[in-house]
């Protein structure tokens, strides 16, 4: 008896996200550098060979994992963006609704951030500079910034997504009791920025 299609690709999704939370439980113990395409396999219950009906290498994998989780916040903050009474600290919470939800993919991210491979390095470097570069347009349309330069509206985004990236790296760290206290930080610091915006002298051209 033939297999329905429906079937055999609902069945290959489940070993799919099987192998990527068993990546995710298995980093969270020694890391991604050290896990090996084997022992992922096993997790999810499938041959070594199996795997590659999956993804094409572990750097593939890994770099779903940060494709599935910053992109994905990315995505939520510009939905967020166009909503007229989003406000800083709001949004900054929001970010952190979203981390604690998926608490385990958020730390692989942060620890692979900033002691990963090259590839996943990489792989978060670029989706974190995609969400640069779309404050940089959110910011170019307040008014009190529209005689900023392209380079410091573009420095003025990075050190907010940086700010904000190794407080989530503190957040996921930290246990339940202290995280509150570490979304109230950040909080603080992106309005100290946010008041350092408006004392900003930009360079004449």
């Amino acid at each position: 008896m033939i297999e329905p299609v429906a079937t055999r690709i609902e069945r290959k999704e489940r070993t799919r996200q099987a192998l990527l939370e068993g990546t995710l439980s298995l980093a969270a113990e020694r890391g991604f550098g050290a896990l090996s395409l084997r022992e992922i396999a096993r997790s999810a219950g499938i041959v070594p060979t199996a795997f590659y009906r999956h993804f094409a290498s572990l750097d593939d994998l890994g770099a779903t994992l940060v494709d599935e989780g910053v992109k994905a916040l990315r995505l939520a903050l510009r939905q967020l963006r166009r909503t007229p009474d989003a406000r800083l600290s709001e949004t900054v919470r929001f970010v952190f609704e979203q981390v604690a939800a998926r608490r385990a993919l958020f730390g692989f991210i942060t620890r692979e951030r900033r002691g990963g491979s090259a590839a996943l390095q990489s792989a978060i470097a670029l989706e974190l500079q995609l969400i640069v570069r779309e404050l940089v347009v959110d910011l170019s349309r307040i008014p009190d910034l529209d005689s900023w330069s392209p380079e410091d509206l573009e420095l003025a985004a990075d050190l907010i997504v940086s700010t904000v990236a190794d407080c989530i790296a503190d957040y996921v760290a930290a246990t339940p009791r202290d995280q509150p206290a570490i979304i109230d930080r950040t909080v603080r610091q992106v309005r100290l920025v946010a008041l350092g915006m408006g004392a900003w002298s930009p360079k004449p051209d």
